[in-house]
């Protein structure tokens, strides 16, 4: 048990799909969240941007949903919905009171296991997505993000746009948006999980009686290669940037090395999460030679991320990068302070605990780890934090992100 949290109920039905709930007795509403193992890293050479185009089309209606009418009705029932595509998965999530879970329940699974796929919606759709790819390119910063993993990442699904390209997007068409659904939305690829105000397992046997029992299983696509990070340094002058920015990717392990993911996310708080840590304290605080200084971690299924991000003056980039450099020395060669390893600690444990709170974090964390394979009791990541020691550290989370073995992006205004 975790902050008066029991472990979550756990069902599989008899054709693989999942179901996982945990009541929060306090919370107000429920969280209704589907998940399936269908995010961009699963698309065909054909199918740039296929896995973020179906999110939106899910919501343009199903067999029995007339477009628009399921955010009608949940929002008549007092709720919410969205939706969202990654790398390795994708979600459908609803918040809503307790005495209206039922009907939101079946109102999602109908939507998302049956999508209408109109061809006049698609058409009118297509043009949302490519106005939100239109506007992803328009915007300097994200330009140069994607540009970072398209070079740390070459020949890998991670370092492609979600959104797709667009001569690619152009192309689809419903019946290959079909034929996508079909091979990725099976039900060995599928979760369901439910917490909140659950009234004592009825919405958990509901989903079980329900459509997902009848959902088929799909032939498992190959996974994803490996990812591993090329170390590599190029400049980027790109218009309408207002500063100058140092970006830094470095290989992190992959999400199912829940111990190694915990050693790096204690080794990125140590160095830049806020102003008391390494990075922000000397660059920012001290010689005030940048704007600002993120270090962020990415966990991933087929390897993880580190990504630093330095905003300032273009003629500073010489400087920030032999401070960076310096900083990382630094801390390799003496033992880390007991008060800094405290606040490591400390700062990473309480970011988990926040994220049991409420309703929607607590669906989205069991419904992204059973999705996979993760079972692991809520407990199970701050006991793996509790085995790290500053010396472990050094020599392994730390050591990773030796800035010689980073892809390292200067990007400057045209």
């Amino acid at each position: 048990m975790l902050n008066g949290l029991a472990e979550p109920d756990q069902r599989q039905l008899s054709n693989g799909v999942e179901l996982v709930s945990l009541a929060l007795p306090e919370a107000p509403l429920v969280c209704i969240d589907f998940w399936c193992r269908a995010g961009s890293a699963f698309e065909q050479a054909t199918e740039s941007g296929m896995a973020h185009f179906l999110e939106h089309m899910v919501f343009k209606g199903s067999q029995r949903l007339e477009a628009g009418e399921f955010d009608l009705r949940v929002e008549a029932l007092g709720g919410s919905s969205n939706a969202a595509t990654g790398f390795d998965d994708v979600h459908y999530h609803v918040l809503i009171p307790p005495q209206e879970a039922g009907e939101a329940l079946d109102l999602l699974l109908d939507l998302v296991l049956h999508p209408r796929l109109e061809a006049e919606a698609f058409v009118m759709e297509r043009q949302v997505v490519l106005e939100e790819l239109a506007q992803s390119e328009d915007q300097p910063e994200e330009v140069a993000l994607q540009r970072l993993l398209e070079l740390a990442c070459p020949d890998h699904p991670y370092g492609l746009p979600i959104l797709g390209r667009r001569e690619a997007l152009l192309a689809h068409d419903p019946a290959a948006m079909a034929a996508f659904h079909r091979r990725l939305y099976g039900a060995e690829r599928c979760v369901l999980s439910l917490s909140g105000a659950l009234e004592d397992g009825d919405l958990l046997s509901r989903a079980a009686a329900g459509p997902l029992a009848s959902l088929s299983p799909t032939t498992e696509p190959p996974p994803p290669p490996a990812l591993r990070v090329k170390p590599g340094e190029q400049r980027l002058a790109l218009p309408r940037l207002e500063a100058g920015r140092l970006l830094m990717a470095w290989w992190q392990p992959a999400a199912t090395d829940l111990a190694a993911v915990m050693g790096a996310d204690l080794a990125t708080t140590v160095l830049a999460e806020g102003r008391r840590s390494r990075l922000v304290e000397r660059l920012r605080e001290q010689r005030q030679i940048v704007e600002s200084i993120d270090l962020d971690l990415h966990a991933m299924e087929s390897g993880s991320l580190a990504v630093l991000e330095a905003v300032c003056d273009p003629e500073a980039l010489p400087e920030v990068r032999r401070e960076i450099e310096v900083v990382w020395q630094e801390v390799m060669a003496h033992p880390l302070p007991e008060a800094e390893w405290q606040r490591a600690q400390r700062l990473v444990a309480n970011s988990y605990r926040f994220g049991l709170e409420a309703a929607g974090g607590v669906a989205a964390l069991i419904g992204n780890s059973h999705l996979w394979g993760r079972r692991h009791d809520l407990a199970t990541p701050l006991r793996m934090l509790e085995e790290w020691t500053p010396q472990r550290l050094q020599a392994e989370a730390l050591r990773s992100l030796d800035p010689a073995l980073a892809y390292m992006l200067e990007v400057v205004p045209a």
